[in-house]
């Protein structure tokens, strides 16, 4: 059985999600981050970068949110197709959401949040946040999901994120309506909406 560790946060829902989405048997190991378990020796070991989340697959042990929906999405068969356009395109909007979306989105939600929030920080975070949430909307206007017609680990590696853009960081939505459209469908799934409401 799949052993996931994880924690309820925008990268620890994106392999519950997807566990929920496949059907694949899995368990889930809560690593409460607010009490620092995730620098445990033993999930050091699992994951070396002392971060959630990471899941161990019988003899694989794998770290980072993106490889862990990867490994499973050629496990199950589902939500990353085989080749050629289709295969790529979900691949870069996949490593978008890694290398872009998470980053600059918990950038944003850091200095929010900071005692000695630096204005300049503030400023060149929410513009950044303000520009990804406007090329993600510029694609659902051209097509269904990030990846293309069909979901994939793309929308499922995003979704945590995006959906905060109005709850969470108080931005208008009405900016980017093709992305609110989308985040109200991808939510709508019943695997997603369970993942997101999972509580340790």
């Amino acid at each position: 059985m799949i052993e996931l560790y994880t924690w309820t946060t925008p990268n620890g829902v994106k392999p519950l999600i997807m566990l929920e989405e496949t059907g694949l048997p899995f368990h889930v190991t809560a690593v409460n981050i607010g009490k620092g378990e995730q620098h445990a020796p033993d999930y050091v070991r699992i994951n070396p970068n002392a971060k959630i989340p990471a899941m161990v697959d019988g003899d694989v042990r794998i770290f980072e949110s993106g490889a862990i929906l990867i490994h499973l999405a050629e496990k199950s068969g589902k939500f990353l197709p085989s080749s050629g356009q289709a295969r790529a395109d979900v691949l870069g909007w996949l490593f978008f959401q890694v290398g872009s979306v998470g980053p600059f989105f918990g950038q944003l939600g850091h200095f929010r949040g900071a005692k000695l929030a630096d204005t300049y920080a503030l400023d060149r975070f929410t513009k950044e946040v303000e520009r990804l949430a406007g090329v993600m909307d510029a694609r659902l206007a051209e097509t269904e999901y990030l990846g293309g017609s069909e979901y994939s680990i793309a929308d499922i590696a995003t979704i945590g994120w995006a959906r905060g853009l109005e709850g969470y960081y108080k931005f208008d939505m009405t900016r980017w309506p093709n992305l609110q459209k989308w985040i109200d469908r991808v939510v709508a799934r019943p695997a997603v909406h369970k993942a997101l409401a999972w509580k340790p």
